[in-house]
């Protein structure tokens, strides 16, 4: 791991491994899409901001190829040439519906924009990325009135032809995470026909992107790729596939605790545990706390908790409220907790044998704000890779 630095030499294609599936990580986390990418893909250059994320991607993959730092001060020169594929998780708050939703031009999710100026370097260069995958919330669609969304795609239609699916998260895990995927590949390069349709396709292609597109240009909609990937196979495991029997990082709640949260309840939410206790057996939930208005109109905080078997969407730990709480029913006896650091991890499709950070925080924090990784192996397997194939002469 080491730092950016702005003299230092350029690096030219020879030097790299002559791998055509090399590929940068920038805001790389913890390195969910580096796992998701597979050994087939060669990281030539991981970055991100964070010492903690830089530490845990470092305890598992090594530094050698990571640049901890703000990206603005990387020096282009510096990067590596002979990329495939650029990857781009920026950051989400500026545009999630629970964010401050102040857009691409915040300082956050801003950061898009340094992104964007290494490409056009890279391109000048003569080193263009041919392939540009960016991945954030669905809140970007219509962030800024949708005013954010058209800017990127007017962005990245200079130089390639642009397509976005929303892929969820609960198609191969037990937890509910939708994201935005947008890939974009370089105008002189022929794209295979079995991996575009002609229409939006269920399920990737939501009214949410569908409204989206329409509010582009007629230049933008020409530039516009459909992108047509296959339906995964139903999922088979659940919430309580993952759930450690004797967890670690975590301590049971107190009874009296337990029957706060329950108090804190709606009654439709206590009909659902009532429900599970009449089952008998042991079940699973999740709980979120999250503050709703009353008939006269002042904010409460409320616990909701759901049976179906998958959890509620992953968050960073900002507050109580954002961690998740697991509810155990088996008859009468009704136990609580926090969500376990490697219950998290395994919700994200991360293997037990990922090296997880010490602190509770900073372990949840590495889940709630990473990326699916089946989600990523999909995207690579029906979409990446063969992009990367047509390119071969």
């Amino acid at each position: 791991m080491h730092s950016p630095n702005l003299s230092t030499a350029p690096i030219e294609t020879s030097e790299v491994l002559n791998d055509v599936h090399g590929f940068y990580e920038f805001f790389a986390g913890s390195g969910m899409v580096r796992i998701g990418l597979g050994s087939g893909w060669n990281c030539l250059l991981a970055n991100d901001f964070s010492k903690a994320k830089c530490a845990s991607y470092s305890a598992n993959f090594g530094g050698e190829d990571l640049v901890e730092g703000d990206i603005a001060m990387i020096a282009t020169d510096s990067i590596p040439r002979g990329a495939r594929l650029a990857w781009a998780s920026f950051p989400c708050q500026d545009l999630s519906l629970a964010g401050s939703r102040n857009g691409l031009s915040a300082k956050r999710s801003g950061t898009f924009w340094a992104f964007w100026q290494h490409m056009q370097k890279l391109e000048a260069l003569g080193s263009k990325v041919p392939i540009i995958a960016l991945e954030n919330v669905v809140g970007l669609l219509s962030s800024g009135g949708g005013e954010d969304f058209r800017s990127l795609i007017e962005t990245l239609s200079c130089s390639y032809r642009v397509g976005a699916v929303v892929m969820d998260a609960v198609h191969w895990l037990p937890q509910s995470r939708p994201r935005l995927f947008i890939v974009a590949v370089a105008k002189e390069i022929e794209v295979p026909e079995q991996l575009t349709c002609v229409a939006p396709r269920s399920p990737w292609h939501p009214m949410t992107i569908q409204r989206a597109f329409d509010g582009l240009s007629s230049d933008l909609r020409d530039a516009w790729i459909w992108w047509d990937i296959p339906c995964p196979t139903p999922r088979e495991t659940t919430l309580i596939n993952v759930i450690e029997h004797e967890p670690k990082g975590v301590k049971w709640n107190s009874p009296e605790a337990t029957q706060r949260l329950l108090s804190m309840m709606s009654p439709a939410n206590i009909a659902k545990v009532n429900q599970a206790r009449k089952r008998g057996v042991e079940i699973v939930g999740t709980i979120y706390r999250r503050t709703r208005p009353t008939e006269s109109g002042e904010r409460q905080q409320r616990a909701e908790v759901r049976f179906d078997g998958v959890s509620g969407c992953l968050r960073t730990p900002s507050g109580g409220s954002s961690r998740q709480t697991i509810l155990v029913v088996n008859g009468d006896d009704v136990r609580s907790r926090l969500l376990s650091p490697r219950e998290a991890a395994r919700l994200m499709g991360l293997p037990d044998t990922y090296k997880l950070p010490e602190n509770y925080n900073d372990a949840y924090h590495l889940a709630g704000d990473g990326v699916a990784v089946p989600a990523v192996e999909w995207l690579q397997r029906h979409l990446l890779t063969p992009l990367v194939e047509a390119m071969k002469p």
